[in-house]
């Protein structure tokens, strides 16, 4: 199968549940309804991508269940090629999130499923896509496979290390763009244990000695850093109410990858992708929040 964007990650049934506050170590706190909605940083890619009006397709896996189910649903409803979706014996992956009332969320994942996407189903898969994405939650080794594959054709190539994670040098050098948030940008800095806000907008330029040809920074509120060699360009994001950040990052990913594929310059692409994710928090949920082209006009 060939598609313009091809996006390899995560597919989970997210488990919602809204809470005045987090509850802390041995604490029961009650909660509102649960709601279970699809998402998984591959799928909400994919999905975003989709309603934007990408030729798009995801590998990844799910289990044969009825969550599951779910999440096919949502995907081919979107308008996502599922022919790369695998189903496996194993159950689909979960997400436990916690949303409190000022739109931020606290996530727990189950990778179930999620982790019998192996080496070999990116090699089978790979058939020159425009631009590939690739996220987390999958097995490190898949990952790594899935870039070092890309990097062999014309394919470009993001690699959104959320949640972040140790990856070979040799794939960070094999990487065009490398997309982060602020705090993961710390961690790849060694400011792990220091304030979030220690690496210094400048600094973000220490991330391409890392081995990526291009990086993309993103702070919430503030909007994305685009780092490139040539220098750092600051995209703001508009001021919206916040009801659910659930997501963001991905719808993010989504509209950074249609832009690309059109052949957006990367400072315009984010800003694109920027306005895409700024819409999404004003909603409930991940993939129910993203936006369509309409939408967007």
């Amino acid at each position: 199968m060939t598609a313009q964007v091809l996006v390899v990650g995560s597919a989970n049934a997210d488990l919602v549940v809204t809470a005045d506050r987090r509850p802390g170590g041995g604490e029961t706190v009650l909660g509102g309804d649960t709601e279970i909605l699809p998402g998984g940083k591959g799928a909400n890619t994919a999905v975003a991508a989709a309603r934007l009006g990408a030729d798009v397709a995801l590998l990844g896996a799910v289990g044969d269940d009825a969550h599951g189910g779910l999440l096919l649903d949502s995907l081919r409803e979107s308008g996502v090629h599922t022919g790369l979706v695998r189903v496996v014996s194993r159950p689909t992956g979960l997400a436990f999130i916690t949303v409190t009332p000022d739109g931020e969320n606290s996530i727990l994942v189950s990778p179930g499923a999620n982790h019998a996407l192996r080496p070999d189903d990116v090699v089978a898969a790979v058939r020159s896509p425009k631009v590939m994405v690739v996220s987390m939650e999958i097995p490190l080794d898949t990952v790594e496979r899935a870039i070092g594959s890309a990097a062999e054709t014309a394919t470009r190539t993001i690699l959104n290390l959320s949640p972040v994670a140790s990856v070979a040098e040799s794939t960070l050098a094999d990487v065009d763009i490398l997309l982060v948030n602020e705090h993961e940008a710390a961690w790849l800095l060694g400011a792990a244990d220091e304030d979030d806000d220690a690496v210094s907008t400048a600094e973000l330029s220490k991330l391409l000695d890392l081995g990526p040809r291009a990086a993309v920074v993103t702070s919430g509120a503030r909007g994305a850093v685009v780092v490139e060699s040539t220098g750092l360009s600051e995209i703001p994001s508009p001021t919206v109410d916040v009801v659910d950040t659930t997501g963001a990052g991905d719808a993010f990913a989504g509209a950074l990858a249609t832009a690309l594929a059109r052949d957006s310059e990367l400072p315009d692409a984010v800003a694109s992708a920027v306005r895409v994710a700024a819409l999404s928090v004003t909603r409930r949920g991940a993939q129910p929040s993203y936006p369509t082209v309409a939408e967007l006009e």
